[in-house]
């Protein structure tokens, strides 16, 4: 047996307790200073009760001292840090200055009260956020890959497109990808709101941090965890908690005023009454709480509100900017409409039937990664058509496909494809318009063999959530409703007629988006400006505008990024839930603010004429302080 030298361990080291222990001090820090202050004033009531009064005030004055040293600590690293005297000044004021009149008890009460408002604003910013802290927690760090029959658990971060993993029970789901188990029943109500679980079928998508409901399954991963529409969700939630509104860091500047108002207040109390008790009461009764908590708190109830039904804003100021939003700019397709564009008529123009014409379109276009083509090769599958495979096939990105199927040259595409395949012109064009090229829909062209055999006509249908969009936003006092669409002004325009916009922009570009964004943010009467979309070309309008909203539910990963909110469920009526949360935190954050300031006012008014003593002063702070913070977290609620 050989001894084996083990090097000592000391410190902090040895005892991995004391980091834990000293992180929940600092955490409880507040809770824990204002039990001790009403143990204190408990202990030093009992005490004058027994006859021991002298004994009572050295209790009280004992804890005073600790209270105000703590105080005093947290106003000098305002000074050192922040360069600023911050508002905790005015309580460090009134308790040194009840110490020094021999108002121990008022002291007492008055460290009570600020230790305890601390630890009630820091139970209400959990509270606010508890929704926005859920979605942070649940991302998963750990995935179960599938290696040559073995399973092998990876950190999230190392997992590769077309990696397999396993997926438990109730555990949460790591990656975007697909189902390749038969059956999977997915929770979605942290991401979504929606209460009841979805089974998915084999080939069907799942986003990451959804969990599964049922029984285990497989998912294949189609991109590394990092890009994830989930991660994505993450990195905003983050950026929501580090953002302050504009309101709230107005609020911040009144309350760096209100400290030199209020001591020049107590000053004139005393000087011209001669009590410095009365001086002091003023202090005792100053709170600028409702500039300091009631604004945040709200905007954050606002947040959270949100994230609960399903829209992640980045922000307090994206929740500011909605509560002000007079445009809201949609994009068309995959927003207002589906995105996935359905078979809607086939016109054969010769002896073809129906079934023939798309077999022979579906089956040159299955090779296609355009969204028609796709259309198509589903259409052919629910009508229980067999597909061939086509040979020598020619795409033109954007226009159309060509290939030879069962010995037949057959083209797909627009107009300009087909005359460029040498089909005649005349001909491709009278066709289109006989159908009604000006309908609205997207025309498929059909040609076989040289010979313009059928139209197929498609369209993109609009949301069944979207018809009364218009509607629910002109109640919210959306002054102006518009659509922006790069596809062809016919079809722009009928969908804007359906859902009903005041006006429609097609035929855009990118940069023409842009164009519109910029100058209808330059109307004062119209800005601020919402834009609404949910593909990478949609990314530079969300940026500009002075709101971006994504929809996110299909992983679009580009557009939300640069969005400062994401919609996670695939209803774009969750605008209209979104501009409401808005308006109505920010309404609740003005009330709570001119409400309890109000009050504040009032009441150093009334201890400046000598009606209120400091000890009841400093009870009535409190009250004042837990009624706005109360009224705050009404934005919690729909």
């Amino acid at each position: 047996m050989t001894d084996t030298a083990v090097e000592p361990v000391s410190g902090a080291a040895a005892r991995p307790w004391v980091p834990r222990a000293w992180a929940w001090l600092v955490d409880n820090r507040a809770r824990i200073l204002a039990t001790g202050a009403a143990a204190a004033i408990l202990i030093g009531g009992l005490l004058h009760l027994a006859g021991a009064g002298d004994l009572g005030d050295q209790v009280w004055r004992a804890a005073v001292a600790v209270l105000a040293a703590e105080l005093a600590v947290e106003v000098g690293r305002s000074v050192i840090v922040e360069h600023s005297l911050g508002v905790d000044t005015i309580a460090l004021v009134a308790m040194v200055g009840a110490l020094a009149l021999g108002e121990e008890l008022a002291g007492a009460v008055i460290g009570l009260m600020f230790s305890g408002g601390a630890a009630l604003e820091a139970a209400a910013d959990r509270r606010a956020r508890r929704e926005l802290t859920a979605l942070v927690s649940r991302a998963p760090r750990v995935a179960q890959l599938r290696v040559g029959g073995e399973l092998r658990a990876v950190p999230v971060e190392q997992v590769q497109p077309g990696d397999v993993a396993l997926v438990r029970t109730g555990e949460v789901i790591p990656v975007d990808g697909v189902v390749v188990s038969d059956e999977a029943v997915v929770d979605t109500s942290t991401l979504t709101g929606e209460p009841l679980p979805v089974t998915l079928r084999r080939g069907m998508t799942v986003m990451s941090g959804t969990a599964n409901a049922g029984a285990p399954f497989d998912v294949r991963a189609d991109r590394p965890a990092a890009d994830s529409a989930y991660a994505a969700l993450v990195r905003l939630v983050e950026q929501a908690e580090r953002q302050r509104a504009p309101f709230v860091r107005m609020a911040d500047r009144y309350a760096g005023v209100f400290l030199p108002v209020t001591l020049v207040l107590a000053g004139l109390a005393w000087a011209l009454s001669g009590d410095a008790v009365r001086g002091l009461a003023v202090v005792v009764v100053a709170t600028p709480c409702p500039l300091i908590l009631a604004a945040p708190i709200a905007l954050v109830s606002g947040l959270s509100r949100a994230a609960k039904a399903g829209v992640i804003v980045k922000g307090a100021s994206a929740i500011e900017t909605l509560g002000e939003a007079r445009t809201v700019l949609f994009d068309k397709t995959g927003t207002l409409t589906v995105g996935t564009p359905d078979v809607r008529e086939i016109v054969p123009l010769d002896d073809r039937g129906r079934g023939e014409l798309l077999r022979l379109a579906a089956s040159v276009d299955r090779v296609s990664t355009h969204v028609l083509g796709a259309a198509l090769s589903r259409a052919a599958r629910d009508a229980g058509l067999r597909l061939a495979t086509p040979q020598d096939v020619r795409e033109e990105p954007g226009q159309g496909i060509s290939g030879v199927v069962d010995g037949h040259r057959v083209s797909v595409g627009s107009r300009a494809f087909l005359v460029a395949e040498g089909y005649d012109r005349d001909r491709v064009g009278g066709s289109a318009l006989a159908i009604g090229r000006g309908s609205g829909e997207a025309h498929v062209l059909v040609g076989v063999d040289g010979t313009l055999s059928g139209v197929i006509v498609m369209a993109d249908e609009l949301r069944p959530d979207a018809a009364h969009i218009v509607e629910r936003l002109r109640d919210e006092g959306v002054r102006h409703v518009a659509m922006v669409s790069g596809d062809r002004r016919s079809v722009a325009e009928r969908v804007g007629r359906e859902v009903g916009v005041d006006r429609v922009y097609a035929d855009l570009s990118p940069e023409d988006k842009l164009e519109v964004v910029r100058r209808l943010r330059d109307d004062p009467a119209l800005a601020p400006i919402v834009m609404v979309g949910d593909g990478v070309n949609d990314a530079p309008a969300l940026a500009l505008a002075d709101l971006g909203i994504a929809m996110g539910a299909a992983g679009a990963t580009v557009s939300s990024e640069t969005a400062d909110a994401v919609i996670t469920v695939d209803r774009v009526d969750r605008v209209a839930d979104a501009i409401h949360t808005g308006r109505r935190s920010l309404a609740i954050a003005r009330q709570s603010v001119l409400a309890g300031m109000s009050l504040s006012i009032v009441a150093m008014g009334v201890a400046a004429a000598g009606y209120l003593p400091p000890v009841a002063g400093a009870l009535l702070q409190e009250v004042i302080d837990l009624a706005v913070i109360l009224n705050a977290l009404r934005a919690l609620r729909g």
